[in-house]
């Protein structure tokens, strides 16, 4: 039994998916075995996690963090051995010992050991975004070159990778699927007057009503840019364009997604809103463990409601398909510029109708290059960060 057990990376352990993941694997220890955690810099959370699950490496982003973690460990007899920077993320994503890697570390931070998990033959557990949304084109690439499985975590690309044929990678069309049906809650403000959002504050928007994440992801689903980076990772995941994918506003979140074939059928992945049903689906694919989710009770939720995703009200959704449509480093650019922009949002330096309109401004100002190397999306990256913090200077 002992060589059927998988060993797996957990790539931003002390996040939401994180935690999520290590609950999930801990139910099935004669399956998985941790062999590596990484952090940004919560020393304190990654310490107790290495007590408890007892990985082989931990790495901190942070220098002085992985200096703290490794005298803490030290202190307490423990063997995990320390490592730091993006260097030792991309060693933990390619250890020849862990065949999934769960890529959950959020934003452009998580592109360089995603990678290496995908030019390593792993199965990646794709939560990071951005690794598609910055550089879709060489990501897939990778993922062909060596084999290497894709399974998506986010609740939404898992719902619709359930219900896909075998098949879809040669081509939805071909396939019998006529379009995707990408649900969305519409967050906290689906329903708020437009004239209001203007004076909505970072504690309103982190508020969900149905999922607990981060704040950053919470702000991303107040304004609908989390939907629009799924529409632009679900084009990637599913060989398709903005064009054959619906936004549907579903403010219960009891369907995660849904997709359309052309007999007419309406394929649907139903479930509580909790992350580690789709991480215990990606962990076990083809077959199905026990997440520790609690069944969905069809009669408590009684009715399920839809409606059409007002781009008015959520420009950022705009952007983002206006982005992949444009291609090239566009989308990077506006990944960039969201990022500062929720960051002096979050500070309470910009107002919240001030993002969409930042993002904007930022993606007309850098020029669109091809993005065919790492190096070009990185450029294009970096300078979109510099615009969004000029114009966020101009601001005031």
């Amino acid at each position: 039994m002992a060589e059927l057990v998988k060993g797996v990376t957990v790539l931003g352990a002390t996040g939401s998916i994180g935690v999520s993941t290590l609950d999930v694997l801990a139910r099935h220890p004669g399956r998985y075995r941790v062999v590596a955690l990484s952090a940004n810099t919560q020393v304190e959370r990654l310490f107790e996690q290495c007590l408890a699950h007892r990985p082989r490496y931990a790495v901190m982003v942070d220098a002085d963090a992985a200096e703290k973690l490794a005298h803490r460990l030290r202190a307490h007899g423990a063997e995990t051995e320390v490592l730091s920077g993006v260097a030792g993320l991309e060693q933990i994503a390619s250890l020849p010992e862990v065949e999934y890697v769960m890529a959950a570390i959020v934003g452009a931070a998580g592109l360089l050991p995603t990678l290496a998990a995908a030019r390593h033959g792993k199965r990646v557990l794709l939560a990071n975004k951005e690794a598609l949304v910055m550089s879709g084109h060489l990501f897939m690439e990778e993922v062909r070159a060596s084999g290497a499985e894709l399974l998506p975590i986010d609740s939404e690309h898992n719902a619709i990778f359930q219900c896909m044929p075998q098949k879809f990678a040669t081509g939805l069309q071909r396939n019998g699927v006529r379009h995707i049906l990408l649900t969305a809650s519409g967050g906290p403000f689906r329903t708020t007057p437009l004239a209001e959002l203007a004076s909505v504050t970072p504690a309103q928007a982190v508020a969900h009503p149905n999922w607990s994440m981060g704040r950053k992801i919470s702000v991303d689903s107040a304004t609908m840019m989390n939907k629009g980076l799924e529409v632009i990772e679900a084009c990637w995941l599913f060989n398709t364009d903005p064009a054959h994918i619906q936004v549907v506003l579903h403010p219960q979140s009891v369907i995660h997604s849904m997709v359309a074939y052309h007999d007419g059928s309406v394929l649907a992945q139903l479930g509580n809103p909790d992350m580690r049903t789709p991480i215990a689906h990606a962990l076990a694919w083809p077959e199905r463990i026990d997440s520790g989710v609690a069944d969905l009770d069809i009669f408590a939720v009684a009715h399920l409601d839809f409606e059409r995703a007002d781009l008015q009200r959520f420009p950022c959704l705009r952007l983002a398909i206006e982005a992949m449509e444009a291609g090239g480093t566009v989308p990077a650019v506006l990944n960039a510029a969201n990022e500062i922009a929720v960051e002096a949002f979050l500070n309470e330096t910009i107002g919240f109708t001030d993002i969409a309109r930042l993002i904007e401004q930022s993606m007309r100002a850098v020029t669109r290059r091809e993005a065919d190397s790492l190096e070009t999306i990185f450029e294009a990256d970096g300078e979109a960060r510099e615009v969004a913090r000029a114009l966020i200077k101009g601001m005031h």
